[in-house]
């Protein structure tokens, strides 16, 4: 059976944009407009998985509470973990630290940010939480909310994207996008 998994990502936080990773900073009231107005005529879900970072939590609480659905937190669903680079913007970074983070957006399967999480261990990290929500929840809707590097990640599968192309796909504050995931793991976007 196919595992219907609808991905929001949170909207925008207190402490701006940025490589945000495991900090965990609040939503603004931007924010929370933009992931109320994303899941608007959306639905119906059988359940909400988020990450447990607050600036997905919290309206994951919210949202299940509002239409009565349960709600399960995943830190293996969390952002890449950017280590030093935590918290700051790519304009900061190519202030202090360009070749690198030129070698991060050029492929960032092969550079890792200094004392970062490699790419590749966090995609293990992810899909092995979407073949557990699959196995559990296989013939239901769920909404998945998570992060921009989460959804990009699941994303570029779904559409057989060169592993280089990861950060080309745009993932916006509160942007709401579809997968099917069947019983092998294939991911297919659904429009």
């Amino acid at each position: 059976m196919i595992l219907r998994l609808d991905l929001l990502r949170h909207g925008e936080t207190e402490l701006g944009g940025g490589l945000r990773g495991s900090l965990d900073d609040a939503l603004t009231e931007k924010g929370w407009q933009q992931m109320r107005a994303a899941v608007i005529k959306q639905g119906p879900w059988d359940r909400v998985i988020s990450s447990p970072l607050q600036r997905c939590a919290r309206f994951a609480e919210e949202l299940a509470g509002q239409m009565g659905l349960p709600v399960a937190f995943d830190q293996n669903l969390q952002e890449l973990h950017f280590g030093r680079w935590e918290g700051q913007s790519a304009a900061a970074l190519m202030e202090t630290d360009a070749e690198a983070l030129g070698l991060f957006w050029a492929d960032p399967y092969s550079f890792t940010p200094p004392q970062g999480e490699p790419v590749a261990e966090f995609s293990v990290r992810v899909r092995a939480a979407v073949a557990r929500l699959q196995a559990a929840y296989a013939g239901e809707r769920v909404l998945l909310i998570s992060h921009g590097g989460v959804m990009r990640l699941l994303l570029a599968q779904a559409r057989g994207l060169p592993r280089e192309q990861l950060l080309n796909v745009e993932v916006g504050h509160g942007a709401l996008f579809s997968l099917s995931v069947d019983a092998d793991g294939l991911l297919r976007e659904v429009h």
